[in-house]
């Protein structure tokens, strides 16, 4: 399904309901993070659309949503501001929010604006602050050699390949690589600020998931990002490196899905 915000950009979402349908049950957005798509949740999908009604959208320039035309501002600000006009759109007053990797970012940046709409806010090996200058390095990387480059340079700090299944890696990095290069590049190049002086006026219950540790630290310690939160806890996945949510999606969903329940 498609639908347009205000200055003409379609958003693709989809909605997976399996929720017993005489309860009027409660909403869960998944924002995805940058050079991926709502495919990248198919995992998490079947543990939590059954108690919840979840929808997944892509993001503005990414998956099978609309790019806008150059000189567009690839920023945070913008990415939750489109969010923010994507649940508007759909009328949906409170939801549970859960973001991954810069998805998540722009997850904690929405709840700076606007945490009276949330029930939750999850976030997933997430960074809290970009005035690192690994992201300028990344753009000058797409910027020079393509997008394939850069994701063939990360994805091994991505996924473990002692977990996951190198077939799974593949279409993983065949996903990422579907997103235009200026869209990444331009995110990368815009990437600054630091969320954490921010932080602590959220009240949402919020949960953090990581991995115990990430190849090439280059995120910060989003681990301890939960004690930044009044409300805030985390769950710590022992001996995984990398982007847990995606390299063990199963587990991690029912992490969420007890957080949820307990909120009830």
């Amino acid at each position: 399904m498609l639908i347009e915000l205000d200055d003409g950009i379609e958003l693709y979402y989809t909605v997976d309901d399996y929720t017993d349908p005489w309860k009027n049950s409660e909403t869960v957005i998944l924002h995805h993070g940058m050079a991926k798509s709502h495919k990248l949740w198919y995992a998490w999908v079947p543990i939590i659309a059954r108690h919840y009604r979840v929808i997944r959208f892509d993001m503005r320039g990414m998956g099978y949503s609309a790019v806008p035309e150059p000189g567009y501002a690839w920023t945070l600000d913008n990415f939750a501001k489109d969010l923010s006009a994507f649940v508007d759109k759909l009328a949906i007053d409170k939801f549970h929010l859960i973001g991954e990797t810069v998805g998540g970012t722009i997850a904690m940046r929405y709840a700076t604006l606007h945490q009276e709409r949330l029930l939750s806010l999850t976030a997933c090996t997430s960074p809290t602050n970009f005035n690192d200058p690994h992201h300028a390095e990344s753009a000058d990387l797409i910027e020079s050699k393509g997008i394939a480059a850069w994701v063939e340079s990360t994805i091994g700090r991505r996924l473990d390949p002692q977990i996951v299944d190198p077939q799974y890696i593949r279409w993983y990095a065949e996903q990422m690589c579907a997103t235009p290069a200026h869209v990444v590049s331009g995110f990368q190049r815009h990437a600054a600020g630091d969320l954490r002086p921010l932080l602590s006026d959220i009240l949402t219950p919020t949960l953090i998931i990581a991995a115990a540790a990430l190849r090439d630290e280059v995120l910060g310690d989003f681990r301890d990002a939960s004690d930044f939160f009044p409300n805030g806890q985390k769950m710590v996945f022992p001996g995984v490196a990398g982007f847990v949510q995606h390299i063990l999606p199963v587990p991690c969903a029912r992490v969420w899905l007890e957080f949820a329940n307990n909120l009830k």
